[in-house]
């Protein structure tokens, strides 16, 4: 018969689960929390695991994550939670859970359930994006080769960034595969050297420093001295300065150890050009994955992508490829479901953008305001800048200057 794994926080849950299963002849295995099942996870493979989602050091959706993203996800898992709810089972599928069950569990439906996930087939794991998927971009091609010389002569490697998306992909480029993958912002309790001698040999990664709570620092701080102790890297982001995380109260210690080796991630601000070649790759990527149908964009469509300011820099970009994806009527993705998707939602996107502004010093309101004006006549005018000077009635040589000043990129300066 099989054997499984049951993972809950609940004693009594955890025994009466195992006589149950037990008198129907599988082999049992008990775990508590995560940290006790990622050591059974690592001695074994188990048939199914019976995975409780609220568990008080990592919940079960995190532990989810964890294993898939490090290739354990070998096994069929089902949740269990008394506090379910349609978007936790949603996302959990999505990670790759075969099935959702609620408390208290009926013993039919447990038993039906077992027997289901035990007789179906495990979905396939699906492969996390990396730079290998952009070598056809100059700028990302050229970041993974910065990245690996980087990472070969250090175990921490900070990546400064404006965005927290591209640098989960830079990790992932670093991260062997099959090997274990340990996420520090996943948790806000204590970690131990156990759940470390269980990373052996993998990834540490943190997606954004500025984002720590103080249980997260100390966990960070207790990793960062067992590095070489278990072969681990750690791979750590930072969107804010690490002397602004000085002024809240980091330790200096830490912050020097993240400091010494670190590489610049590119933004989309000033990469223009780049803008089209990267949206095909993710298009393509998701069709891989099958998370979206089979999709090409026109001229247009990527041409219009291209004149974009992307002010959400990575994330907004790689949105509104997955929403065009999913979105689009037909094959072929033209402009105007870019302009659909770029797009303002109405005057209640408006009033969001302009009223913090209301907030600012007069300087720093206008400049704003010129920054999002401008870039408004820079997308209608499709970055034609002598549209752009009649639209705005500004002089040519005044708005380059403008331009500059804002730090806005016009992407081509044809006069079509």
């Amino acid at each position: 018969m099989a054997q499984i794994l049951v993972v809950d926080d609940e004693i009594g849950i955890r025994e009466l689960l195992s006589e149950i299963l037990a008198d129907e002849g599988h082999s049992v295995r008990l775990a508590e929390n995560a940290a006790s099942a990622r050591r059974v996870r690592s001695e074994l493979r188990p048939d199914l695991v019976l995975l409780d989602i609220w568990m008080p050091d990592t919940d079960g959706v995190s532990l989810l994550k964890e294993w898939s993203a490090a290739g354990l996800l070998t096994m069929p898992v089902v949740m269990m939670s008394g506090h379910g709810t349609i978007d936790t089972a949603v996302e959990a599928t999505r990670i790759g859970a075969t099935d959702f069950l609620e408390k208290p569990i009926a013993l039919q439906k447990l038993l039906a359930t077992v027997k289901k996930a035990l007789k179906g087939p495990v979905a396939p794991q699906k492969r996390p994006l990396t730079l290998d998927d952009f070598a056809r971009s100059p700028l990302l091609k050229d970041l993974k080769r910065r990245l690996e010389q980087a990472a070969a002569r250090t175990s921490v490697l900070l990546l400064r960034s404006s965005s927290g998306s591209i640098a989960e992909i830079c990790a992932r480029t670093l991260h062997v595969r099959n090997m274990p993958w340990l996420d520090l912002s996943a948790t806000s309790e204590p970690i131990s050297s156990e759940t470390l001698q269980n990373a052996a040999g993998g990834i540490v990664f943190v997606a954004d420093l500025a984002q720590f709570g103080r249980m997260q620092q100390m966990n960070l701080a207790f990793a960062l001295e067992r590095l070489e102790k278990h072969k681990l890297q750690l791979v750590a982001a930072t969107t804010k300065p690490l002397a602004a995380l000085g002024e809240a109260g980091w330790d200096a210690g830490v912050i020097a150890r993240l400091g010494e080796v670190w590489v610049a991630l590119p933004q989309l601000a000033g990469n223009a050009d780049e803008v089209p070649e990267i949206a095909v790759l993710l298009l393509s990527h998701l069709a891989e994955r099958g998370d979206a149908p089979l999709r090409r964009f026109s001229s247009a469509a990527l041409n219009r992508l291209r004149m974009h300011s992307w002010p959400g820099d990575w994330a907004e970009l790689t949105a509104a490829v997955k929403n065009l994806a999913l979105s689009a009527l037909d094959e072929e993705i033209g402009v105007d479901d870019v302009v659909r998707v770029l797009q303002p939602d109405g005057p209640a996107q408006a009033a969001a953008t302009v009223l913090p502004m209301f907030e600012q010093p007069l300087r720093e309101a206008r400049e704003a305001f010129e920054r999002l004006y401008l870039e408004h006549h820079l997308r209608q005018a499709g970055g034609n800048m002598t549209r752009v000077a009649e639209r705005t009635g500004l002089e040519r040589t005044h708005l380059y200057r403008k331009l500059k000043q804002l730090a806005l990129n016009p992407g081509r300066r044809g006069e079509e």
